[in-house]
């Protein structure tokens, strides 16, 4: 008899804490299409603009391990509230940032709402690992990780009709060219327009830090004392599935970022404005979502390291096509490979964790939240490709081929890289555990 993937007694739970993951979607999704509003807005470089994401998934990379720490010595439900208000908090800051007309503001704003970010998810993921009995946990993981997808729809609907479709700056060709007073009526409209999603966002989030403290949630602890940091920290370091595991989150995570931010980059070097392109973002992770469903189904007749594999391989198709045929084909074999990314981050975390402890758990997904730091340094690299011949995305040919394409070839090595992992995976370590 097969055990049930999510037992009726943990059914309450196990819904609170997977809304959770459409949540850090919708502020992944929303924060996307700002590097080129605010590419637009203020006049900045593809580089530039790419401090948004370099602020975004940097605060992932500095938060994670204190985060772990923090729910070690506490509960999880602790961790996910001080998540909340840090969320919170970081998305209310876009207010002022909008009076001041920083850019390093809204940065700010967003590396705090990544600090919130890094808790929920060092939090969340390893608590739905542990809320049923190890042989169904990634089938467990990917199920939840099934809802971030929605928020991923969500945000970029908002980001879509109420920022992209009303950004005054983006109707304008040349905007560079007008007069000064024009422009900065311009940037002011739209930097509130920018502001307002945040904002509402973070009110949103304030509700609900206060439905999660008026609820019992249940908490998983292993009994007796806890070993010392530095022993659990050397268990993980002589674990090869999970050290690896680690370094495919990062190529992952920076894959999946470049692919859905630089979309419309993509899509600009083919005359298609940002509210087109968004429709192309919006197609992405309507295709992710069902990637998900496909890939969790699948768990259940396949092993993780081998459909990993499979998926990467078949990202890795894409990426070539996307590379090498420009105008829509290659556009939509840019959408094509969000499919073959939605099984990668759930799958590849629960073969890092698999076959640790409670203890080693938590501090483990300290590390793969830590990985998510590949989302700050790749887009920033792939820039600076697209810059490579000016600030246009077309101004200059690599190997036949304009910068914008030439420069997805960083997530083809990333995917070279996960379908190595899932091999080895399939080939070494799950032949070890049978």
């Amino acid at each position: 008899m097969k055990k049930p993937v999510v037992s009726k007694q943990v059914v309450i739970p196990f819904i609170l804490i997977t809304s959770l993951f459409a949540l850090w979607g919708f502020a992944n999704a929303i924060t996307d299409p700002m590097v080129q509003a605010f590419k637009k807005v203020l006049e900045l470089s593809n580089s530039q603009a790419a401090w948004v994401q370099m602020a975004f998934y940097g605060g992932y990379f500095c938060m994670a391990l204190p985060a772990a720490l923090f729910v070690r010595k506490y509960s999880y439900k602790t961790g996910i509230l001080v998540g909340l208000a840090l969320y919170s908090l970081g998305a209310l800051l876009f207010y002022p940032a909008a009076v001041t007309e920083q850019f390093w503001f809204f940065c700010l704003g967003l590396y705090i709402l990544t600090f919130g970010l890094a808790f929920l998810e060092t939090t969340a993921n390893p608590y739905i690992l542990a809320m049923g009995t190890p042989e169904t946990a990634t089938q467990r993981l990917n199920l939840a990780q099934a809802f971030n997808p929605l928020g991923l729809i969500a945000g970029l609907l908002v980001a879509q009709h109420f920022v992209l479709k009303k950004l005054q700056s983006d109707d304008i060709e040349n905007y560079s060219a007008l007069l000064e007073a024009k422009k900065t009526l311009i940037r002011t409209t739209d930097l509130l327009v920018i502001r307002d999603p945040y904002v509402i966002l973070g009110l949103v989030i304030m509700a609900v830090f206060i439905l999660i403290a008026v609820c019992k949630m249940p908490q998983v602890r292993d009994s007796g004392d806890l070993p010392s940091i530095k022993d659990t920290f050397k268990v993980l370091a002589k674990n090869r599935k999970y050290v690896l595991g680690v370094i495919a989150q990062v190529f992952y995570v920076g894959a999946q970022i470049m692919c859905w931010t630089y979309i419309y980059q993509y899509a600009e070097g083919i005359g298609m404005n940002s509210g087109t392109a968004a429709n192309y973002q919006f197609i992405a992770f309507i295709v992710f979502l069902i990637g998900r469903a496909i890939g969790t189904y699948l768990l259940r007749f396949m092993s993780a390291g081998k459909l990993l594999m499979y998926f990467a391989l078949l990202a890795i198709v894409f990426c070539l096509t996307t590379i090498f045929i420009e105008g829509l084909y290659g556009l939509y074999s840019l959408v094509g490979v969000s499919f073959c990314m939605s099984l990668m981050f759930p799958t590849i975390y629960g073969i890092a964790l698999s076959g640790l402890n409670e203890e080693e758990s938590k501090i483990g997904a300290a590390g793969l939240v830590m990985a998510i730091v590949g989302g700050a340094l790749m887009p920033k690299m792939q820039g600076i490709i697209i810059d490579a011949g000016g600030t246009a995305v077309d101004d200059l040919e690599i190997f036949g081929v304009s910068e914008v394409n030439f420069s997805f070839i960083l997530p083809l090595l990333c995917f070279i890289y996960i379908s190595w992992y899932g091999l080895k995976v399939f080939k070494v370590f799950e032949g070890e555990e049978n």
